[in-house]
């Protein structure tokens, strides 16, 4: 093999490599959000996942997700409406 060829096959060979590792390490950047309809008839808000009550969210409402708990059933972020504070919500009773 040529010179030139060795350094190609590298350089597709890193490409290949940023790629894979990529796809397996896919995450959503703390600075992306969501802004998501509560469909629920009411949804509190809490100072920390399963924490202290500090307000209600009611259909039709939104909230500005910024991050979700580890464990995927909480998510955090900003509640519009009557609450207008940052807070947890459980997932799961925004629209689709």
């Amino acid at each position: 093999m040529t010179t030139l060829q060795t350094k190609l096959v590298r350089v597709a060979l890193v490409a290949l490599c940023a790629v894979g590792a990529w796809q397996a390490f896919q995450v959503t950047p703390a600075w992306a959000s969501s802004r998501l309809t509560v469909c629920a008839q009411d949804l509190y808000v809490r100072d920390a996942p399963a924490g202290i009550f500090i307000g209600t969210l009611y259909a039709g409402q939104t909230m500005e997700v910024t991050e979700y708990s580890p464990s995927g059933q909480w998510a955090y972020g900003f509640a519009y409406g009557h609450v207008n504070k940052w807070g947890w919500v459980q997932n799961g009773w925004f629209c689709k």
